[in-house]
């Protein structure tokens, strides 16, 4: 495939001829302002020093660690399935000793042994030449570090900017795993109402320009937590004028964005229907990347925004690697505390990164491996939403198709159960519990919508979500078919003799 990759910092600055970052010392903590650079870690520059023999560094010897190579079969681009890489992958070995034989520039014995809490040079700077490849950040003083996923970046980040009985601000449905970091922090949500595109700026604005600090009993809320594309759990994508409008939002009330972004690369073709044609993939990696959404990122000309990737979605979770990208002030504060917390990624899945994605594929394989993803993703998410045209009641179901993401958003109009239309007093969640239960019974397990609601409660509408990516192609269509069936038991959209209605759905 076509490639446009020429990274512009191989020969000057990534921010060379950009303003600087604005500074954010009134929003850090005590805590963070407390953090001093490691004595130890400080010390272990030391160690380039040509013929300085270390007896400081609490180092072991790789002399006895228990490994002489380790290797991995990788898919060759464009072969990326699964019986491809079978067949055709390449073997790619890293060796003890390949840095002092002249092999790599990454080897066993760097990789295994203790490292910088911003991750090892070699994969930060393929991750940050990926990040000016795509985002093309418009300020000067941006850097990126590496850590161990973006829950833990998220943890760091609240402490960095947040103090007991501070608000965030976040989309009214938001991952339930943030909402459960900040809250034993003594952190309250404010959810920020949403449409089928996602966070609406309009109501954040409104909720900031009047707060009321002695109605609230707490300052006015400047930061906001948000995931822009294919947003969990309603998979809901920002688009480019709404992400402008965000970020307007933002200077105005000089807000600070956590920007969230597991599956910014997952984003998807335009969702035709089950007869229409599919629309052709991009024909390069400049149409690929110019088919993205811009990021916050790519927008943020005030370094007001700390972008959170992940290799979690597009390789795999259990490599236990991310990093972020924000400005040089807020970069050296997290990498501060990672020296005393997580330290640094996993030695082992930072050299199967390095020698998968910079040895092995480069950024042109790299690309090429993300436009598989996005068309496997687009198949999945067309079968999920096949899969729920054929089954679904749409007299009590309704959804938009996702354009991004990993998740199907099912809203349920709760209110045409047949204990309300019998006037009964039932409560939300309690109708909400009923229905998921008859999901589990007929043998399809959903997430309620409830889980995700960042001020807690039921709220006033009832989803559930599925997620598409892991279950086969056919196991989701029998889910959604038994969700199906667990609807219309619940709902009395039975036919006659007791069976499910099909005709009421539009099938005959």
């Amino acid at each position: 495939m076509n490639s446009v990759l020429t990274p512009r910092f191989t020969t000057e600055s990534p921010g060379h001829g950009k303003p600087k970052a604005k500074r954010w010392d009134h929003i850090l903590t005590q805590e963070s302002n407390s953090r001093e650079l490691s004595s130890l870690k400080a010390a272990s520059q030391l160690l380039k020093t040509p013929g300085l023999i270390s007896l400081g560094a609490g180092l072991p010897s790789s002399t006895f660690f228990p490994f002489e190579h380790l290797q991995v079969k990788v898919p060759k681009p464009p072969h990326f399935s699964e019986p491809e890489t079978k067949d055709f992958g390449l073997l790619v070995q890293a060796g003890k000793h390949d840095g002092a034989e002249g092999k790599s520039l990454y080897d066993i014995h760097i990789a295994f042994n203790y490292g910088q809490a911003t991750g090892s040079a070699q994969l930060l700077r393929f991750v940050t030449e990926h990040t000016e490849i795509v985002h093309h950040p418009p300020y000067q003083d941006w850097q990126c570090t590496l850590n161990v996923g973006s829950t833990a970046a998220f943890e760091m980040a609240l402490r960095t900017f947040c103090t007991r009985g501070d608000y965030i601000m976040t989309e009214e449905y938001s991952f339930c795993t943030a909402l459960e970091t900040a809250s034993p922090l003594g952190l309250k949500c404010l959810g920020i109402k949403m449409d089928e595109e996602g966070l609406l700026p309009f109501h954040m604005d409104d909720l900031l320009t009047n707060w009321s600090v002695s109605e609230r009993g707490a300052q006015k809320p400047f930061l906001l937590y948000t995931v822009p594309t294919g947003q969990n759990p309603t998979g809901a994508a920002q688009s480019a004028r709404r992400r402008r409008e965000l970020y307007a939002v933002a200077q105005k009330h000089d807000l600070y964005i956590l920007e969230d972004e597991p599956y910014y690369f997952l984003q998807m073709q335009p969702y035709t229907g089950s007869d229409a044609p599919d629309i052709p993939p991009p024909s390069s990696h400049g149409a690929f990347l110019d088919a993205l959404v811009p990021s916050l990122l790519s927008m943020d000309t005030d370094g007001r925004v700390m972008r959170m990737d992940s290799f979690s979605k597009v390789i795999a979770p259990g490599m236990r690697t991310g990093w972020i990208t924000a400005s040089a002030q807020i970069v050296e504060r997290i990498v501060r505390h990672a020296e005393v917390s997580t330290q640094m990624p996993s030695g082992v899945s930072q050299l199967v990164l390095f020698k998968l994605l910079d040895e092995t594929w480069g950024h042109p394989g790299y690309l090429d491996w993300l436009i598989w993803m996005r068309l496997e993703y687009t198949r999945k998410r067309d079968n999920i939403v096949i899969a729920c045209e054929r089954f679904l009641p749409r007299e009590v179901a309704s959804w938009v198709a996702p354009e991004a993401g990993m998740f199907h958003w099912i809203k349920v109009d709760w209110r045409k159960h047949p204990l309300i239309r019998r006037g009964q007093a039932v409560q939300l969640l309690e109708l909400e519990e009923k229905i998921w239960r008859a999901g589990v019974e007929s043998g399809v397990l959903t997430a309620k919508g409830s889980w995700f609601r960042a001020e807690g409660g039921g709220g006033e509408e009832m989803f559930f979500r599925a997620t598409f990516a892991a279950a086969g192609e056919k196991d989701v269509t029998q889910a959604v078919e038994r969700f199906g069936k667990g609807l219309r038991v619940e709902f009395g959209l039975l036919d006659h003799d007791g069976g499910v209605n099909r005709e009421a759905n539009g099938h005959k």
